[in-house]
């Protein structure tokens, strides 16, 4: 097998393309054949050492794949050769190859197409979770989505809507407010052109949204909290912008509102039944129409510092997914 090994990690272009053993399904373990991984934002800052999860040097990158069964470790019944699957693992899907514990597999229903696939586990399992888990929406409420062109803001305009919300997005520039018009969001605000504030003040008749979805985090947080609705959630998804804003903790009180930390990846390993009925949930409403996501990119996985490229300069629109041949 061939996979991407980072062994210094200081960032992406210290990341070697390499032929390695295919290793041998232990206990509890599948052996997959990588068909497509999507590339998410904690893949650069794993190799950049910046992530929460330090993994032992050298390690594959690749947090999220699809792809095809091909040997089962002792103890796995619900799997087999052949089974089309995706997979969440935290690393190891960039390559041709990789190891994963069976209980972190998907089994993929019939005509779920591997590129699909691996844009999909961890985006809209953070987001439902997010969303449906965390914030507890409810129809009729008001979700206002940062970021809302990448591939978690593109997630969480289609499962608000889908839950039956009024949907703000917004985006650092016309071009991708109108994907997300095309998307479903019932307003959207560009906040590098428009004064956010005002613009959150004039879409929700000064009352605010009642939910936030914040994957960028920086600058924007502290005036969006500002204008969020009273007993208001505030979703904490991740830092795009690359700073971790500091919120003057006196808001939440003059609001009655919550700061709710969301960790997908935690959740599914420590409720995996409330887990797996939310991507049960995501599938029907994939096989519905509901929710589908969009890959603006689709490069070759040989081409992943080209693509680690695009994200950096923020040139992906939903998600960037590597495919083998």
């Amino acid at each position: 097998m061939h996979a991407w090994i980072c062994d210094n990690p200081v960032g992406p272009e210290a990341l070697t393309w390499k032929e390695v053993p295919t290793p041998a399904p232990q206990a509890g373990e599948v052996l997959v054949a990588v068909k497509a991984a999507g590339l998410n934002f904690p893949d650069l800052l794993i190799v950049q050492n910046k992530y929460q999860m330090k993994p032992a040097l050298p390690f594959v990158p690749g947090a999220e794949f699809s792809g095809v069964v091909e040997a089962v470790g002792e103890g796995v019944s619900h799997l087999k050769p052949g089974d089309p699957i995706a997979a969440f693992a935290g690393v190891g899907g960039f390559g041709t190859h990789a190891i994963v514990p069976a209980a972190l597999v998907m089994p993929l229903p019939k005509g779920f197409p591997f590129p699909d696939a691996a844009a999909f586990l961890c985006t809209y399992g953070t987001t439902y979770h997010a969303l449906v888990d965390r914030a507890a929406l409810q129809p009729g409420e008001t979700v206002l989505v940062l970021g809302a062109a990448g591939g978690v803001g593109t997630a969480a305009i289609q499962i608000a809507k889908a839950v039956g919300a009024k949907v703000i997005a917004a985006a650092s520039s016309d071009e991708k407010c109108a994907l997300c018009r095309e998307l479903g969001a019932d307003a959207t605000i560009n906040y590098t052109s428009q004064n956010l504030r005002e613009a959150i003040k004039a879409l929700t008749s000064g009352k605010g949204p009642d939910v936030v979805y914040d994957p960028v985090g920086g600058d924007l947080a502290e005036p969006v909290f500002r204008s969020i609705a009273w007993r208001g959630r505030y979703l904490v998804i991740g830092f795009a912008q690359g700073s971790i804003p500091s919120l003057p903790l006196n808001l939440t009180l003059l609001k009655g509102a919550s700061i709710v930390g969301v960790f997908w990846g935690e959740f599914a390993k420590r409720e995996p039944k409330n887990n797996a009925a939310a991507l049960g949930q995501l599938a029907a409403w994939y096989a519905q129409g509901k929710i589908k996501p969009v890959i603006e990119h689709q490069l070759s996985m040989g081409q992943l510092k080209e693509a680690f490229d695009l994200m950096a300069a923020r040139q992906v629109r939903g998600k960037l997914v590597l495919t083998n041949a």
